[in-house]
């Protein structure tokens, strides 16, 4: 009954989608068409997103959790890759090249007053897409889900939250186990510090985070199986499937949930985009917040879903394995997209307020893998990670609307919070270097554990 609750929410967008109904349209309220599309489509994406969280709960019975996670990420982020794809083969199709932008006014990018000034400036989309939909998973994701835990621990009797004396000192514990992603983020984020230094995204940064995220699979897919965790609900019932029942039921919600929200989520996007413009809210703000932050809604929700499970581990897992795979495969196929789309090898150019968005970026994730060194995260840090994230937000757009006179550019907040983040890491880093160590051991020895060698730091096991 649950399963089919949640296939009749995605029945509004297959009927639309692939049976090629119209949706109705009043001609005198024509953006009524946009809205009944963003509700469709909408809902469609919330159901999509129960059948996928079920998905890769029953694959836990078969494959290593954190594969299973894995697999998941990829699918609930899917619809990001496809929008920052479609911006960068414009940018490649349009003859976006560095030297070409470079010849351009900003002025003339921005307007879009020829063809390879809008290529340029979907080059710059491209970008702002994907540093917007980064900042989005740490800065309400990571953030939102760890007081969302502690508020639903009252109820759920969550064991991973831990009371503690103090103001909002509650924190969500998290599995060692995740060392290897926290190993294999921190590497990828010491690397986009360097990326604006290269004038673009090209294959030197394609080979380094694509190499980085498949070796990070390479290691996971070895680890074991654990079927001892209790699972209740759709994935308990799925599990009790004989082979080779289960498997084609675990690939039938997978895919099935992979379509729902690889269509619904883009005509989502876009639609809010659309609300967005036409209530005067600049499409560049729209591409960089509101789109990402669609895009990423089927992730939230499957980790809603595990939280309210009292599942908070495998949910902080989930989550912390799609800002891996964003870092590094979103970051990686931008290049190559834009190689296919230009007819040769190119580099995907963007200009210096770009370069500062990546460098904000890399820097909000420098402090929070500071923070989440410890194997946990409080209410108190979790709101922190908030703040800093909105402020920054409501900020530039109070620069971009002039709003009110501030005394920086956009460019310069830019710059004055990556310091500000940079400085706050490091000095979390520094009070927090056995932790670190810890860490950095754990992973290495889950990567000798995958190549077959016994591992080295027995006293990180416990």
């Amino acid at each position: 009954m649950q399963v089919a609750a949640a296939v009749a929410l995605t029945a509004g967008w297959v009927v639309v989608f692939f049976g090629g109904a119209a949706l109705p349209v009043v001609p005198t309220h024509e953006e009524l068409g946009v809205v009944l599309t963003v509700a469709v489509s909408g809902v469609a994406v919330l159901g999509a997103s129960f059948l996928l969280a079920w998905g890769a709960e029953t694959a836990e019975k078969d494959v290593p959790r954190a594969f299973a996670i894995a697999v998941l990420a990829v699918l609930a982020v899917a619809p990001e890759y496809a929008v920052d794809a479609l911006y960068a083969w414009n940018a490649g199709a349009g003859g976006a090249t560095t030297a070409a932008c470079g010849e351009l006014t900003a002025a003339t990018i921005e307007n879009g007053e020829s063809q390879l000034a809008r290529a340029c400036h979907d080059a710059n989309l491209a970008v702002a897409n994907m540093t917007g939909a980064n900042r989005i998973l740490i800065g309400i994701g990571w953030a939102g889900i760890a007081v969302f835990t502690v508020w639903r621990a009252a109820k759920t009797r969550d064991a991973a939250v831990r009371d503690r004396e103090g103001w909002l000192s509650d924190a969500v514990t998290l599995d060692r186990a995740i060392a290897t992603e926290v190993a294999f983020l921190f590497l990828a984020t010491a690397w986009a510090f360097f990326v604006p230094l290269g004038g673009g995204i090209d294959a030197l940064d394609t080979l380094l985070l694509v190499g980085l995220y498949v070796t990070y699979i390479g290691i996971i897919i070895r680890g074991d199986v654990d079927a001892e965790e209790d699972h209740v609900g759709v994935p308990n019932y799925f599990q009790q499937w004989s082979l080779p029942w289960r498997p084609m039921v675990v690939l039938a919600l997978f895919g099935y949930s992979g379509a729902m929200i690889f269509t619904a989520v883009e005509p989502f996007a876009h639609g809010l985009e659309t609300i967005g413009v036409e209530n005067g809210i600049p499409e560049f703000f729209m591409i960089q917040w509101i789109a990402p932050l669609a895009s990423e809604s089927p992730e939230l929700i499957v980790v809603v879903v595990l939280v309210n499970k009292a599942r908070s581990t495998a949910g902080f897992n989930a989550l912390i394995s799609s800002k891996l795979n964003q870092w590094t495969l979103l970051i990686g196929t931008l290049s190559v997209v834009f190689s296919l789309a230009y007819g040769q090898y190119g580099v995907l150019p963007f200009d210096a307020k770009q370069a500062a968005e990546i460098w904000i970026t890399a820097a909000q994730s420098y402090f929070a893998l500071a923070i989440l060194v410890n194997f946990e995260i409080s209410v108190r840090e979790a709101l922190t990670i908030f703040v800093l994230f909105i402020s920054q937000v409501l900020l530039e757009f109070v620069i971009i609307r002039d709003i009110v006179a501030l005394p920086l550019t956009s460019y310069e907040l830019l710059l004055v919070y990556a310091v500000a983040y940079v400085l706050i890491g490091t000095a979390l880093f520094a009070v927090r270097r056995e932790a670190l160590r810890e860490m950095l051991g754990l992973a290495a020895d889950a990567g000798r554990t995958a190549l077959g060698r016994e591992p080295v730091h027995p006293e990180y096991a416990d």
